[in-house]
């Protein structure tokens, strides 16, 4: 933006997720964090009080009734998105929205074009587009180094390791509440190809629940999750490349996540060693030309990782993010990742489940 960074007045609904990464990155980059929303106001009281917020509302629409808030993040369960977008919209606020973006694609497409219509800043929280790796892969292939696409190839393998009976949110247990793995994790990939090259034209997959009986956070029965634990999916590319991708948090000791691009000219490995799925925030980027004769280790610009956060390995993309946000409001834009890039991977989310459940390819078509 440039000089003196503009004051922004935002709120933040959801104090799970939103307490980790999202109110401590919004007031490290400027943000002034007025209000904070729970349904259980117990947990918004001790949000505030860590966080020093003064507003405490346990119904969002009241805080939307907040003449002086600018901007609201969305930070619940996939199933209140459309309708907290829509409300904040019409109320007048600026939207940055938790991914998965929506229960399904007409859902995802009504939240875009609302958001297209008010003039207003939105994003979708799609982080990992600004991790320092994710960034260096665009770089180069947008420099030619792999030169022409022709496959893809992501393997991410991790689940908990004392049994399956680990307690859960409930977003990622039941299908009606908008996600399972596809939706909170295997969303994020999508996000990153369709970054990388371009858009889909036609999706095949199958969702699996190898581990139904789990336990809640909230209670101590086992419960019969409809969301699945486990994913694979085929993409082809408008530009003729494949990407196929499996994804399981039914892996107790899995490797952790591995991406693999292939072109005519040269080859990137991304790997993510480890317990988790994110990608490391200072990078890890492999690469090889024809006529090598191993993958080298290609150095990752500081620029692209240009400060370090400790408090969670999620914060320095997510703070990239924001500053994204900061400078769409001042600029009067919705920067990428925006509404239209959570429809468009909410398309894809939707077609992988069509395809499972029809086993027919399905053709994205608009």
């Amino acid at each position: 933006m440039g000089g003196k960074r503009m004051s922004v007045r935002i709120g933040v609904i959801g104090v799970g997720f939103g307490s980790v990464v999202h109110i401590p990155a919004f007031q490290s980059e400027g943000l002034e964090v007025v209000a904070v929303c729970a349904r259980n106001e117990d947990r918004a009281q001790a949000a505030a009080k860590t966080f020093k917020i003064p507003h405490i509302f346990s119904d969002y629409r009241r805080m939307l009734e907040m003449s002086d808030l600018d901007a609201v993040s969305i930070v619940t369960p996939p199933a209140l998105h459309y309708e907290m977008t829509l409300a904040a919209l019409n109320a007048g606020k600026h939207v940055l929205c938790e991914k998965p973006f929506a229960l399904n694609r007409l859902q995802a497409r009504e939240m875009w074009q609302a958001s297209d219509a008010s003039g207003l800043t939105t994003m979708i929280c799609h982080e990992f587009r600004f991790a320092a790796s994710r960034m260096q892969v665009k770089e180069l292939i947008d420099e030619g180094y792999i030169g022409q696409l022709h496959t893809v190839v992501m393997n991410l393998a991790n689940g908990p390791r004392g049994g399956f009976q680990a307690r859960t949110s409930s977003y990622r247990d039941e299908l009606e509440q908008g996600s399972g793995f596809l939706g909170a994790l295997g969303s994020h990939y999508i996000d990153c190809l369709r970054h990388w090259f371009g858009e889909v034209t036609t999706v095949s997959g199958q969702t699996f629940t190898h581990f139904p009986e789990r336990i809640k956070e909230d209670q101590d029965n086992i419960i019969h999750a409809t969301a699945e634990d486990t994913f694979q999916f085929n993409l082809q590319f408008m530009n003729g490349g494949w990407a196929t991708m499996l994804g399981t948090n039914a892996a107790p000791f899995g490797q952790g996540a591995k991406v693999e691009i292939y072109g005519r000219d040269g080859t990137l490995v991304t790997p993510h060693a480890g317990i988790g799925f994110n990608p490391p925030p200072q990078g890890g980027l492999l690469g090889a030309k024809p006529g090598d004769e191993t993958l080298n280790t290609i150095d990752v610009p500081e620029r692209l990782s240009p400060f370090v956060d400790d408090r969670d390995d999620r914060l320095m993309p997510f703070r990239l993010l924001v500053r994204q946000f900061l400078q769409g409001i001042s600029d009067g834009t919705s920067p990428a990742p925006n509404f239209y890039d959570g429809y468009k991977c909410q398309q894809i989310l939707d077609a992988v489940r069509d395809s499972s459940s029809s086993g027919q390819t399905i053709r994205i078509t608009e």
